[in-house]
């Protein structure tokens, strides 16, 4: 190998570490839209300790940026975080949906909704006889979702999930694209809700 050569990869090496490193810090320090509107409530690495709040570590970005979008244009209402989206520029929102989307969900279990319960099978198989489809359909086996189009589930607080599948039912939320939510809450009963979402906080 000549000295010329040799040269020549090791600037190539150096480029390549650099652009690693570079990526693994900016993965690791909070865009200052998170620190300064989104931490407080969601947690600076997206693991929400107040169980109404969604963790959003691990989610798609590309559902991140749509939520946060559907706030600040009030097509998915709440008043807290019409006012949070509305702080952010454009800009912001892909910085904080890349960088959520980043981080590791830390994992919850289920309190009574374990292998064999009735959360387990509306998950996997649905309710056939109310025509509810699978939430694994659509979810995923472990809740990952199917990106771009659904989000992902596995490990969400049972609350939080409770609640939205509660606002979907009632029409109060109203993002969901071909009302595809709204259709299959109608269907459950609040027992089938709490089943289900007790279930997933524990899916991995």
């Amino acid at each position: 190998m000549s000295g010329r050569n040799a040269f020549f990869i090791i600037i190539l090496s150096f480029l390549i570490s650099n652009t690693v490193f570079s990526e693994t810090i900016a993965q690791k320090t909070p865009p200052k839209a998170v620190a300064n509107v989104c931490a407080a409530c969601h947690g600076a690495d997206g693991n929400s300790a107040i169980s109404a709040n969604p963790k959003l570590s691990g989610q798609h970005p590309e559902y991140l940026y749509k939520q946060l979008t559907n706030f600040k244009s009030g097509a998915r209402a709440n008043a807290v975080m019409s006012g949070m989206a509305g702080m952010l520029s454009d800009a912001d929102m892909h910085l904080v949906a890349e960088y959520y989307s980043k981080q590791t969900l830390s994992l919850g279990q289920a309190k009574t909704n374990g292998s064999g319960s009735l959360g387990e099978k509306i998950y996997r198989a649905g309710i056939q006889a109310n025509a509810v489809p699978a939430c694994a359909s659509c979810h995923g086996p472990t809740g990952d979702g199917l990106p771009v189009k659904y989000p992902r589930l596995g490990g969400q607080h049972t609350e939080y999930v409770l609640n939205q599948l509660r606002q979907f039912r009632l029409g109060a939320r109203a993002n969901d694209e071909a009302k595809v939510m709204r259709t299959i809450a109608a269907k459950l009963t609040d027992q089938e809700m709490e089943a289900v979402a007790d279930y997933i906080q524990g899916l991995r």
